[in-house]
C-alpha cells in the first residue's frame, strides 16, 4: 500500500525527462543531501524530479524529505516494509519521467553518474539498460568478498553480461521496466531481466563513495540466503521467457 504525495517537478511540467527514484529506509541523515547533489547534477539538465520512496522508516526520513523543495520532490510511502525492489517498482509506477534513473539513499551513489548515464542511453537509441558499474568500492571488506563471491557465481549461471549488478545506479525507459516481472530482489538482477526482454545493455563506469551517515540496512549472510533462491528463481524465470521482436510494431 503506497500513497504519493503531489509534489510538482521541475517548470511544474507533468512529463519531465528524468525521473530519479531512491528506495530509503532509515535514511534522515543522508536524504537532504542527496536531494541536494541530484538538484545541482541536473540543475542544467532539462527537466526533472526526484521520486523518493519510503519503505516504512521508523525515524525522521519522511519529514525530512517533506522539508526538500516541493517543485522538484515527491514522495511515495509504504505503510510497512515491503523490500527494496517494490519500493523501486512504486517509484517508477508514480514517475512522471519517461526515463528513469536509480540510485541508494545512502549517499555512496553519485547522482553526476545518472547525468552521464542518460546521455548514454540516448546516443544508444531504442530503450537499453545503463548499469553502472563500481570499479572501486568504498565498504567494508567482508561485503566486498561476498559481493565478489555472488558476483562470480551470477555470472557463471546468468551470463548477463554484467560484472557489477548489484550497483544502485541504473538508467532505463519507466515503460520497459513496468513490462518486468514482479519480485523482491528482482533489482539485483536487473541486466538479465531487460536483456531477456531484448533490450540492449550498456555499461558505465561509476564513482562510488563512503558512507557518510547511518549504516547499512542488510547483512552480508542476509544477502547471500535470499541470492540463492532469486537466482534460482531468475534462472526459471529467464527459461520461460519468450519476449517478441516485432516485424511490425503494433500501432499507435
Amino acid at each position: 500500500m503506497w500513497t504519493p504525495s503531489l509534489f510538482g517537478c521541475k517548470g511544474s511540467s507533468l512529463s519531465p525527462r528524468i525521473s530519479i527514484v531512491i528506495a530509503v529506509l532509515d535514511e534522515a541523515e543522508n536524504v537532504a543531501s542527496v536531494a541536494a547533489e541530484i538538484i545541482s547534477a541536473f540543475e542544467n539538465s532539462g527537466s526533472f524530479e526526484i521520486v523518493f520512496v519510503d519503505d516504512g522508516s521508523s525515524d525522521d526520513t519522511v519529514s525530512r524529505i517533506r522539508t526538500l523543495p516541493k517543485d522538484l520532490v515527491r514522495l511515495v510511502r509504504h505503510e510497512k516494509r515491503c523490500g527494496k525492489s517494490q519500493a523501486v517498482r512504486s517509484g517508477v509506477a508514480a514517475a512522471h519521467g519517461e526515463w528513469i534513473g536509480t540510485m541508494d539513499g545512502d549517499g555512496q551513489d553519485d547522482p553526476v553518474d545518472i547525468a552521464k548515464m542518460l546521455s548514454l542511453a540516448l546516443a544508444a537509441g531504442g530503450s537499453p539498460l545503463v548499469a553502472g558499474v563500481r570499479a572501486k568500492r568504498n565498504d567494508p571488506w567482508p561485503r566486498l568478498v561476498a559481493t565478489k563471491i555472488g558476483n562470480g557465481i551470477r555470472q557463471a549461471l546468468l551470463n548477463d553480461g554484467c560484472p557489477d549488478t548489484a550497483c544502485g545506479l541504473k538508467v532505463f525507459k519507466r515503460e520497459a521496466f513496468l513490462q518486468l516481472p514482479v519480485f523482491e530482489g528482482m533489482h539485483r538482477f536487473l541486466p538479465a531481466l531487460f536483456r531477456s526482454y531484448g533490450h540492449d545493455l550498456v555499461l558505465h563506469e561509476v564513482n562510488h563513495r563512503p558512507r557518510a551517515a547511518g549504516h547499512s540496512k542488510y547483512t552480508n549472510w542476509g544477502r547471500a540466503l535470499v541470492g540463492v533462491g532469486d537466482l534460482a528463481g531468475v534462472m526459471w524465470l529467464r527459461s520461460r521467457t519468450r519476449a517478441p521482436r516485432f516485424v511490425e510494431p503494433p500501432s499507435a
